[in-house]
């Protein structure tokens, strides 16, 4: 089993599970370089982790948009100077698109991979060299149950979890294959409640107003595990060197469902779901 010592990079670390995950590992005694583009909320956040340790952690925030790889590299650079010790990346920065293929155009498309994909890459290729000159370091690269299964609605959502999913788990074999210290663990978080769905952008063809509503209102209703679970849930398995991390009984029942059901999952998860969504009411 992995130790959780040294400290740790994590993106998207204002808010969710990113935000979560700096208090617990924070109470393990790691110390954190927090990157978000919600400067005020990464100050907030480190005042409190500053007021609930035992033991002052060090503490370094850094406005980044993972987006820009210029913002990321100079992450890198500055969190690795700060920070010597750095053994745990975090890719977690992530947005969400709602509307179909058809109501989304190119532009949201890419925007939405430049940071749900393109974000981790750049990520994991700015700490890498960093990671593997320590004894034992770990990188984190949150994908999503849409990473899994892809239902309708989701497209480029599901069509960039997918990526950093096949990215992680090759770069995972190379790794391992060099002998490198460094070992990648890829996150599938099910329903977890987060504003993710509520700051959502929906595809400039999408007119009908109620039809948002209802869908972060189906999300919402189906996010039943807390950001501190699934912070708990990441740090057991980067204690355990799990490669691949489930978050939520949803994402374990998913994720056995297209195993049997490759292809043809959605009709009988549809009707799980229907069903589920008439037992609310």
């Amino acid at each position: 089993m992995t130790a959780i010592r040294g400290a740790a990079a994590i993106t998207g670390a204002a808010s969710g599970i990113g935000r979560a995950l700096a208090i617990e590992l924070a109470q393990r005694g790691c110390d954190l370089a927090l990157a978000d583009r919600d400067e005020a909320g990464l100050k907030a956040l480190a005042a409190e982790i500053g007021e609930g340790s035992e033991k002052a952690r060090k503490v370094t925030v850094h406005r980044v948009d993972v987006s820009e790889p210029g913002d990321i590299a100079q992450f890198a650079s500055e969190a690795t100077a700060a920070h010597p010790s750095l053994g745990i990346l975090v890719n977690n920065a992530g947005v969400a698109l709602l509307g179909t293929f058809e109501e989304i155009n190119q532009a949201q498309m890419e925007w939405l991979f430049d940071i749900n994909f393109w974000g981790v890459v750049h990520g994991t290729r700015a700490f890498l060299p960093h990671l593997k000159t320590m004894e034992a370091a770990h990188i984190v690269n949150v994908s999503s149950v849409f990473g899994i299964i892809a239902p309708p609605g989701q497209s480029a959502y599901a069509a960039a979890k997918f990526a950093v999913r096949g990215f992680s788990e090759s770069v995972r074999h190379e790794l391992a294959v060099a002998g490198s210290p460094v070992k990648l663990s890829v996150v599938h978080p099910g329903g977890v409640a987060t504003a993710i769905a509520r700051s959502s952008r929906t595809g400039v063809g999408v007119t009908d107003n109620a039809r948002r509503s209802q869908m972060i209102e189906r999300f919402e209703n189906a996010a039943k595990t807390t950001p501190k679970d699934a912070a708990l849930r990441i740090i057991k398995g980067i204690e355990r060197n799990e490669p691949r991390i489930l978050i939520g009984n949803d994402a374990r029942f998913m994720d056995l469902l297209q195993r049997f059901r490759p292809g043809t999952y959605w009709a009988p998860l549809q009707r799980r779901l229907e069903k589920m969504a008439k037992g609310k009411k």
